[in-house]
């Protein structure tokens, strides 16, 4: 544990370097080289950030054959394959070359910023499917592909409070007896989660709390139902503007959190940084390997950004023909989307883990899932919104009960401020477990324990009846029923 800091009201020591002193990057931040030079790019590429992120490379062939496949007819499932193996070492780019841009940074603003470009690919494929999402009366689109969104954001949080955070115990638990973390970085993670479970549940809590007290709007031969004021229709549009509201305060919940590390307490993470950068088994390796100069940082970005963005657009593209061969909705959003998506965030944390540096790999893991509660996943509710979309945040409640009881899972395992290979196996199998119940799960047309599609009843009719019923109308409007 690392000692507590003076007694202050304030933060004295800046986050960002005084333009009077230092404005140079860091020492480990510096390649010493200006411009870009193509062959120490690639090769600086090639090696990575560490022997998972190195071996991910081997995969970049896979990227040339999703682009040709675009271009061929047919083959839909090859093209959905395809796209999605080759999103990974295009997410691997834009997460090393995040982590190249943090090193030019200061500790707190560098590891903020990685974190934002880890978030990136997860943004925009929220963006994608929200935009690709079709409701009753769109022509084209890729369908109703809300549900899905609803799966992966709370899919992108378990993944990593579950399987990468359990990967890290794991791993660092096999180098080592336990591994132990400082407090703020756990407590003020799982506080957060906390915070932002509550407010993922409130709009699920109000529909299942209000809708068996709603009817069904009858519009149908200008007869609507004027007894019973509190329509279903009239609950989904108030299921919307409680989801809207929710997504804006828990985006100020995440500037709060931001400028609780970035200006706040800042010093505190500096000092927990600095720390484990002093026990890190590769310190001095890492330090000699080649960097990327500002002007390679920015195109990196910009190539694995562009490409990341491309396979997305076809990987949605191909999403109604992967469900049409059994894939359910549920598994493909819950577990299929984040476990790509997050894939270069994940060998970054479980290699840290690995090197010993438990604190930032715990950062690595519960700081995305916080972006992803607190931004990413409200904000596409507001883009729905800009659209004319209805994204809301009316999940499931079974999905909703999956996140409540795994971030009290693994807050209990926080509690102990250590952790060993058993606890980061226990959280790997939670994870399996809720793979296995989400490939069994039925798809939205089928589950509809918290959803407003399930309460329309189809009743079929012919042309004569129709026509008699309308009769029986027209009669009752003009008293003769009555006579």
């Amino acid at each position: 544990m690392a000692s507590h800091p003076p007694s202050t009201n304030r933060e004295t020591t800046p986050l960002l370097p005084s333009l009077h002193h230092d404005v140079h990057p860091h020492g480990e931040g510096e390649s010493h080289r200006t411009g870009f030079h193509p062959l120490p790019f690639l090769r600086i590429l090639y090696h990575s950030s560490c022997k998972a992120s190195q071996y991910v490379n081997v995969l970049w062939p896979v990227v040339l054959v999703a682009i040709t496949l675009q271009f061929l007819p047919g083959l839909d499932t090859w093209k959905f394959v395809t796209a999605y193996i080759a999103v990974i070492p295009c997410a691997n780019l834009l997460g090393f070359a995040g982590q190249e841009f943090a090193r030019k940074m200061p500790k707190v603003l560098g590891i903020l910023v990685e974190v934002g470009f880890g978030g990136l690919v997860e943004g925009v494929l929220f963006l994608v499917l929200v935009v690709k999402s079709t409701t009753t009366g769109d022509e084209g689109g890729g369908g109703d592909l809300i549900p899905i969104i609803q799966a992966a954001i709370l899919g992108s949080i378990l993944t990593n409070l579950l399987l990468c955070l359990g990967l890290c115990f794991f791993v660092g638990g096999l180098r080592q007896t336990s591994q132990k973390f400082h407090a703020i970085v756990s407590e003020v993670g799982t506080g957060l989660l906390l915070v932002a479970a509550f407010g993922l549940l409130i709009p699920s809590a109000f529909y299942s709390a209000l809708k068996s007290e709603a009817v069904e709007g009858v519009q149908s031969f200008g007869l609507g139902v004027r007894g019973h004021e509190f329509t279903r229709e009239g609950l989904k549009a108030d299921v919307l503007h409680v989801s809207r509201a929710t997504a804006m305060a828990l985006i100020v919940a995440f500037g709060l959190y931001i400028w609780f590390q970035a200006m706040s307490q800042h010093s505190i993470f500096d000092e927990v940084i600095e720390m484990d950068e002093h026990r890190d088994a590769d310190r001095l390796a890492d330090g000699e390997r080649p960097k990327f100069t500002m002007t390679e940082t920015v195109v990196a970005l910009g190539v694995s950004l562009a490409l990341v963005t491309l396979l997305l657009v076809w990987l949605v593209d191909e999403i109604e023909h992967v469900v049409e061969l059994g894939v359910p909705d549920q598994f493909l959003g819950l577990i299929l989307l984040p476990l790509v998506e997050k894939a270069a965030e994940h060998l970054t944390a479980i290699d840290e883990a690995w090197d010993g540096v438990i604190n930032v790999a715990l950062y690595h893991c519960l700081a995305p899932s916080i972006q992803t509660a607190l931004l990413n996943g409200p904000f596409v509710v507001l883009v729905g919104w800009v659209l004319g979309k209805p994204m809301d945040l009316n999940f499931e409640i079974f999905m909703i009960g999956l996140l409540v009881l795994s971030i009290l899972v693994v807050g209990n395992f926080l509690r102990d401020g250590e952790s060993n290979w058993l606890e980061g196996a226990l959280l790997v199998i939670v994870y399996v477990i809720i793979a296995i119940a989400c490939w069994y799960y039925p798809n939205p047309d089928v589950a509809t324990s918290n959803s407003l599609k399930g309460s329309v009843v189809n009743v079929p009719m012919t042309i004569e009846t129709f026509a008699q019923l309308q009769k029986m109308l027209d009669q009752y409007h003009g008293g003769s029923l009555l006579a």
